[in-house]
């Protein structure tokens, strides 16, 4: 097996030292306070781009604020809709800068960050049917924004691709517009029981930790019979068929690994064409620590070469 990255070992001791207290034992307001004081320490890179501004759109439970990240030159540009991380509990776009500018740097695309409703204020459909508002409002109004519609993407991290890959699910089944490629990255695509192996040997000391997993799911969901749709637990889908070409992002340290892994032959055994990129000494997170991990600015740098390859497709 790969070794664990000596940077990524270096910061999850760190990590460790910072003796945060288990989410399981904060509010959800201390919870997210602790992460703004987070995200602010770290100062992520973030790359030059044309522009970045805030637009608001008519969503499901009213005003849907989405975070736009423009490309210099003139359009009309590839749209790839993100959805960040963050268990739906925790995080907002602006933490995402980095990310959406690596993205829209590298592949010369407009990024559109999704402000979705978040748990447990707003539970499983919520914001699945935010994100999907997003992805009907794109098609209908892309050129107002310098965008193709006939280039859509989307694009998420762990919750964020649970969210993407709900979606595409869900757009299938409803034959919305149609969508060039799906990007999950370290998804959180099936439930917790049970376990994969991943899940019980990296259930703690890998930054994401079992405990932290299930908390965010009973954030997420009302029931636990709502595991059971596939919108909300994709590897939970009757088949796959008729989903865009997918590229899946696992960590070798990370807990739900394995769950990517078996997404991924699913959608091929179907027919799905399937990219799937595992960085075996990285942990869940990772590209979250561009400037911290050396792996994170190449693992980038191949996501976006996988993109630009699609999206220069005739």
């Amino acid at each position: 097996m790969t070794p664990l990255d000596p940077q990524a070992k270096a910061l999850l001791t760190a990590m460790i030292a910072a003796a945060h207290p288990p989410l399981k034992e904060m509010t959800v307001e201390n919870a997210r306070s602790l992460i703004e004081t987070t995200a602010e320490q770290l100062d992520l890179p973030v790359k030059k781009v044309g522009s970045i501004k805030e637009m608001p759109i008519p969503g499901p439970g009213g005003e849907l604020p989405l975070r736009i990240y423009t490309p210099p030159g003139q359009g009309p540009f590839p749209v790839i809709l993100f959805f960040h991380g963050g268990g739906w509990v925790l995080y907002r776009p602006k933490h995402y800068d980095s990310h959406c500018t690596h993205l829209c740097s590298g592949t010369s695309s407009i990024i559109i960050s999704v402000d979705y409703r978040r748990s447990p204020e707003t539970k499983f459909p919520g914001p699945l049917d935010d994100c999907f508002a997003a992805l009907n409002w794109v098609n209908e109004h892309a050129s107002e924004i310098g965008g193709d519609p006939d280039k859509i993407i989307v694009c998420g991290d762990s919750a964020g691709g649970n969210l993407a890959a709900g979606l595409t699910l869900k757009n299938r089944d409803v034959k919305g517009p149609a969508l060039l490629a799906q990007v999950l990255i370290y998804p959180a695509i099936a439930w917790y029981e049970p376990p994969t192996h991943s899940f019980l040997e990296y259930a703690d000391g890998y930054s994401l930790t079992r405990e932290a997993l299930v908390w965010f799911w009973d954030q997420y969901l009302t029931s636990r019979d709502q595991s059971f749709h596939p919108y909300a637990v994709p590897m939970n889908a009757g088949n796959f068929g008729g989903l865009p070409e997918a590229l899946i992002v696992v960590a070798g340290y990370d807990p739900l690994r394995d769950e990517g892994i078996s997404y991924a032959a699913r959608l091929q055994k179907e027919g799905i064409p399937v990219t799937l990129m595992n960085f075996e000494g990285l942990i869940h997170g990772f590209l979250s620590f561009l400037g911290i991990l050396d792996q994170s600015t190449r693992a980038f740098e191949q996501i976006c070469e996988w993109l630009k390859q699609r999206i220069e497709k005739p």
